[in-house]
């Protein structure tokens, strides 16, 4: 059944996708939506995404670059008065001059590139590309909006049942056992049970287990909603299908439940993400073979859950005018540099069986979908280390300070070669159950992958500006999502 809210929605959508194409007409714009799981590197993506285009970076596969056809980019202010900017200054300084990853994202900001180009019929055009960045935690909210609490909760418990998610769930589902969900509502049972949940979430995002699907995603970046009443439920052990006695602590996180639903997941999905024109998300398969195959399993399902999360189709003018699609999505595995690349196309070809089921079904619509290894900026370059009589294919780079191989603390300043080792010619390998060691079973030394963070490399200074950022792939990344508009 449609409620009267859900008109009332799709009717406060419509009125923006009008204001939106008006503006648009007028002024060519396309809203590229940038997200990705913690640590995917959506706040590096965007960084040289923007720095290549500004600077005119060497990509090859991204045709109006190459050509010559952009004759420049360049930054204008940020568009919506309500969103912060994204801090695109801040972020270069950081890779180029400190060698430092930028901060992760943790909340909504935004930022507005114009592209001056020349037509291939030789007109003079302009694009308006504005970047959206957004936490992927947020995205696997959406699906809440079409479920009660007591789904939610009965989904959550039986996730949270089984391995390797039990082993840190056993303080919360101490608490829990000591809870009547028919009784009296009880504050600080509630406050306690959030608490407890909550470390469980974050524990569940720690490297030795990698997990993906994690949602409320607010329990883990709050900001300025941290200690509310929004933020402050948790799972009970209720059926899917009951109802909440008045007055009860049943009742009670029901109301909580449905309030986070209002304040935080409605209003992300009418004010931002309802208006995306494309899409990447950005995929960090790498902590997961680190994890083990649980975590592989753990991040198909997250996935697949963002996927069917986006409108998707071929767009035309009645869709653009009311009810606006994504036509284009990129799902890219990161870090494509910590891999040799022979390995690339296999990592290109996990992710692509990782998402395999949900994209089948956003063909059918008319949306084109493709995968991609890539590294935004690439840390690590390739070498032939001789080992004996052999020579391996390794990499070279500097390993952040603290991480370990082989006994071996490294100090942040060394650069070292390792053997990153190759992945499987057959992905579906990955997915089979006890395919392969990971932290969650075997200590750091005795996983069957281990891939070291490295930190962004050391960049010579270019008369007349900025080093380039190396990379992998971006080019065939922005050919993908915008370069049918610079044709």
């Amino acid at each position: 059944m449609v409620s009267f809210s859900d008109l009332v929605e799709e009717a406060r959508l419509s009125a923006r996708a009008l204001l939106d194409y008006g503006e648009s007409f007028l002024n060519p714009t396309l809203r590229l939506g940038v997200t990705g799981l913690s640590r995917a590197g959506k706040t590096v993506f965007i960084t040289a995404l923007i720095h290549d285009l500004v600077r005119g970076g060497r990509m090859p596969v991204f045709e109006a670059l190459a050509s010559g056809r952009i004759a420049k980019a360049y930054l204008a202010p940020q568009p919506d008065d309500g969103v912060p900017r994204f801090a695109y200054e801040s972020h270069v300084k950081a890779l180029v001059a400190e060698r430092r990853w930028p901060s992760s994202t943790v909340d909504i900001s935004e930022l507005r590139l114009v592209i001056e180009f020349q037509r291939t019929n030789g007109a003079e055009r302009t694009l308006t590309l504005d970047i959206v960045d957004y936490p992927g935690e947020w995205l696997l909210d959406l699906p809440l909006l079409n479920k009660s609490y007591e789904q939610w909760a009965t989904e959550s418990l039986a996730l949270s049942r089984s391995e390797p998610r039990a082993h840190v769930a056993k303080a919360w589902h101490a608490h829990l056992s000591t809870l009547s969900a028919e009784g009296r509502e009880n504050e600080p049972a509630t406050l306690e049970a959030a608490r407890l949940f909550t470390d469980y979430l974050r524990a569940c995002r720690d490297e030795r287990f990698a997990m993906s699907l994690l949602p409320p995603g607010r329990f883990l970046m709050p900001g300025n909603l941290a200690g509310s009443p929004a933020l402050t439920f948790a799972p009970l052990d209720v059926p899917a299908d009951g109802t909440a006695p008045s007055g009860s602590l049943w009742a009670m996180m029901e109301r909580r439940y449905e309030s986070y639903k209002e304040i935080v997941v409605r209003p992300f999905f009418r004010d931002h993400f309802a208006r995306l024109d494309r899409q990447i998300v950005l995929v960090d398969a790498l902590a997961a073979f680190n994890a083990g195959p649980e975590a592989l399993h753990d991040l198909e399902a997250a996935l697949t859950g963002i996927l069917d999360c986006f409108r998707v189709g071929r767009g035309n003018l009645l869709t653009a005018l009311f009810r606006p699609r994504i036509d284009r999505i990129l799902f890219a595995a990161t870090k494509a540099d910590h891999l040799h690349h022979t390995s690339h196309d296999r990592l290109e070809a996990v992710l692509r069986r990782a998402v395999n089921r949900a994209v089948a079904r956003a063909e059918s619509t008319g949306a084109v979908i493709d995968v991609v290894a890539l590294a935004a900026v690439r840390a690590t370059r390739e070498a032939l280390v001789a080992r004996g009589r052999d020579k391996l294919p390794s990499l070279l780079g500097t390993p952040a300070a603290g991480e370990s191989a082989n006994g071996e603390i490294f100090d942040g300043n060394t650069e070292v070669a390792t053997f990153p080792g190759e992945l499987p010619a057959d992905a579906e390998e990955l997915f089979k159950g006890g395919a392969y060691r990971g932290l969650s079973s075997a200590g750091a030394d005795g996983t069957d992958f281990r891939f070291l963070r490295f930190r962004p490399p050391l960049l010579a200074p270019e008369a007349g500006g900025e080093p380039a950022l190396p990379h992998i792939r971006m080019d065939r990344a922005l050919q993908f999502l915008i370069g049918d508009r610079l044709q």
